[in-house]
């Protein structure tokens, strides 16, 4: 049998942590290891437990989350964390900045509890979740953030993409998910997702997150498309 998803929940309010746990609990291929109210015991349970996944909050007591996800997936982290964020539409300010510190992927509070399981096992198979009302809310607020910079190498690495592979990452950076680019392009699903590995490899991105982020910074897209 295959080892369950080994989850860690660093949430501050204490039903909603009962709430992830019984939900993940639940499953057959999921297990909580840990728990955390606030961010310097999230960091301190992520660094013991090791888990497969880390959900975790944005706003948390003494650490925010935003600090606890860029110590453990940050550039620097020498064994990237997987991290799971949950935001709400009123914290929507730090998204970009958890994006930067190294988020595999976005879902909000108010989700559906399969939502959040399927989120747990997709970032567990080391792809990346954007919920497309996230990466929407996130490009219409926070235009002045994302705006075009001269990043020479990455727009030098951005025209080594095929013509469809920047017309895949455009749809990415949009807030599409697989499913909504393969019917925008009358592709199959395997093929979208043929198209963004070969995206994520040819720009040396870690996951969906950052190319969405690429995407803006270069001018692929711009936030009135």
């Amino acid at each position: 049998m295959t080892a369950p998803i080994r989850v860690l929940i660093c949430e501050d309010q204490a039903v909603i942590r009962a709430g992830y746990a019984t939900i993940f609990n639940a499953q057959p291929d999921m297990e909580v290891v840990g728990e955390a109210a606030d961010g310097p015991a999230g960091l301190e349970a992520a660094q013991l437990l090791e888990p497969d996944v880390i959900v975790m909050d944005i706003r948390m007591p003494l650490m925010d989350g935003i600090e606890v996800t860029k110590r453990l997936a940050g550039t620097g982290a020498a064994n990237p964390a997987k991290i799971l964020v949950i935001t709400t539409f009123n914290v929507d300010e730090y998204v970009y900045a958890a994006l930067r510190a190294g988020a595999s992927g976005f879902l909000l509070k108010d989700s559906h509890p399969d939502e959040l399981v399927n989120g747990v096992r997709t970032i567990a198979r080391g792809e990346s979740l954007l919920a497309p009302a996230v990466t929407r809310a996130l490009i219409g607020q926070f235009a002045e953030r994302i705006r075009p910079t001269a990043d020479a190498p990455r727009q030098q690495a951005l025209k080594r993409l095929a013509p469809r592979e920047r017309e895949v990452l455009g749809l990415i950076a949009k807030g599409l998910s697989n499913a909504e680019i393969a019917a925008e392009l009358v592709i199959s699903g395997e093929t979208v997702k043929t198209y963004v590995s070969r995206i994520l490899t040819k720009l040396d991105l870690r996951d969906r997150a950052q190319a969405v982020v690429l995407a803006y910074r270069t001018g692929l897209v711009g936030v009135h498309d």
